[in-house]
């Protein structure tokens, strides 16, 4: 009996796999419905519905309830992906109680928010190992080809990768943190979690290093770029929605600029440009979300499936108004006043609120994890940073100038900069007002974490949580209000915990528990 409880408590903390009794295991492989683990992989419409399946779990998550009677909030890439790393950094302010806790770091290893963002993640990384088993399965008695396999498992294996990539960002320190990242990163799951002996493996299983993450991440989004469709072989929405071999290297671009491989970004960057364009109009990505030529990977959500009130993107940004524009960034002076992506935002309650999420009724803007204007910007970063500061220049305004009122008179120049960390540092404000609410900052604040050019040192000051007072949005001027105090990397709570349901099962990973926690 002990061991038949702890294989209930594990599968319910981090493996997504929900059982009736202890000898029937059901898999939660489709979104509005279960199929046993022996027939779901016995058909080809069987074992597409176990992929999909994957997609649902990184799109819906659970939060303080099960996949029976779910309370989604978008764990780990609807969502809770942005408001979550928003709420991290000082460009968005939290105006009621809803991320108070993160926004303000005032979390420990029982938050809901913390504790479900790993839970869920991990629950991802199982679901996408047990279906991975079952397409070698399906294949071997040749109920799908081995091309028609091996396009799906690029899929599940990307979003495997995806998922320990972010869960890094938060409860790991950044790559360079060590000379060769030798330092703690998280368990790097590719076991699937099915009986109880799997259960132990992976109750034994401690943090692998950032490197060993890193270096498992790009195997699985390497075996993605190869075996994945291309976006020319999508039709539909399907070029946006699912993954593709551009979705596999835009992700190796954010790897190799985590590394400070810059090298590495511009061979990847290269890859792209005959596949993607950048809208005419800066908000072309949100005005068409499934079908603009931008978009290179987004979350889809419809009128049936999306996280709800509590999770959805219109509904946090937009309806219920939780997450405002700061004044910090509103009133930066890089940020121009008449710059056309100001218009996508309205001010309520003299809070200024970003208008990129649209569908309020039926939740159904695309969660936009990435974009073709993220990969000019690290491109254009990647070549100031090596120098190459025309290239970096060009780049650059092919982002910028399209929000630009007059760009023949406002676009940036060879004289704009005194050298090119200035550039640099150029471009990675741009990235901030570029990305403003989309969930980017968090992954800046972290990566540039003692940057020899734009060095962030830990959580920044922030506007206080709350509709901030009138006058705080007035441009011309920064923004001169009270601040909160900076928190220090060195601080613990630079990083998260790993949630006490996880160490109280794992005497492992309660060993490896990040510093002060």
């Amino acid at each position: 009996m002990k061991n038949t409880n702890k294989f209930l408590v594990a599968l319910a903390v981090f493996s997504g796999l929900f059982l009736n009794s202890c000898s029937e295991e059901i898999v939660d492989l489709e979104p509005f419905g279960t199929v046993k683990s022996e027939t779901a992989f016995s058909s080809p419409t069987l074992v597409l519905a176990a992929v999909n399946g994957v997609y649902n779990a990184a799109q819906m998550g659970v939060f303080n309830g099960s996949e029976a009677s779910p309370n989604p909030r978008g764990y780990v890439f609807g969502a809770a992906y942005f408001q979550q790393n928003d709420c991290r950094g000082e460009d968005v302010v939290n105006t009621q109680a809803f991320y108070q806790l993160t926004y303000e770091s005032n979390y420990d290893p029982t938050t809901a928010n913390n504790v479900f963002y790993w839970s869920d993640g991990y629950q991802l990384i199982n679901k996408a190992n047990v279906v991975l088993k079952g397409l070698d399965e399906a294949i071997t008695k040749g109920t799908v080809t081995a091309a028609v396999g091996n396009n799906y498992k690029a899929e599940v294996r990307y979003l495997r990768a995806l998922a320990h990539l972010e869960l890094l960002k938060h409860f790991a320190m950044p790559y360079t943190h060590t000379p060769n990242a030798s330092h703690l990163g998280i368990p790097y799951r590719t076991v699937p979690t099915i009986t109880p002996v799997d259960v132990e493996v992976n109750l034994a299983k401690g943090r692998n290093t950032v490197a060993e993450c890193y270096a498992l991440a790009l195997e699985d989004l390497n075996f993605a770029e190869t075996n994945a469709p291309t976006k020319a072989q999508r039709a539909g929405i399907d070029k946006i929605v699912k993954v593709t071999k551009g979705a596999a290297i835009a992700t190796k671009i954010i790897m190799y600029q985590n590394m400070k491989n810059w090298s590495a970004v511009l061979t990847e960057y290269a890859k792209l440009t005959s596949q993607y364009t950048l809208e005419a109009n800066p908000m072309g990505v949100f005005t068409n979300n499934y079908g603009n030529n931008e978009s290179i990977f987004s979350m889809y959500n419809t009128a049936n499936t999306n996280p709800g009130v509590n999770g959805a993107l219109a509904s946090q940004y937009n309806r219920r108004n939780l997450i405002a524009i700061s004044p910090i960034i509103w009133r930066d002076a890089e940020w121009l006043v008449d710059d056309k992506r100001r218009a996508e935002t309205e001010v309520i309650d003299n809070a200024v609120f970003t208008r990129k999420y649209k569908d309020v009724t039926n939740y159904s803007d695309g969660s936009p994890l990435f974009r073709f204007a993220e990969m000019v910007l690290a491109a254009a970063e990647a070549n100031a940073r090596l120098g190459n500061d025309a290239a970096a220049l060009t780049l650059l305004n092919s982002v910028r100038n399209r929000a630009l009122a007059s760009p023949s008179t406002q676009a940036y120049t060879s004289s704009s900069f005194a050298s090119s960390a200035d550039l640099v540092r150029a471009i990675l404000k741009e990235r901030r007002i570029e990305f403003i609410c989309e969930g980017k900052r968090w992954g800046d604040i972290h990566r540039l974490l003692n940057d020899d050019i734009a060095p962030t040192t830990g959580i920044p000051r922030k506007v206080a949580n709350g509709f901030p007072p009138a006058g705080s949005y007035t441009l011309g001027t920064p923004f001169s209000g009270t601040l909160s105090a900076a928190i220090p990397a060195t601080d613990r709570r630079f990083l998260w915990p790993i949630p006490l349901t996880e160490t109280n099962n794992n005497p492992v990973l309660k060993a490896q528990q990040n510093p002060g926690w």
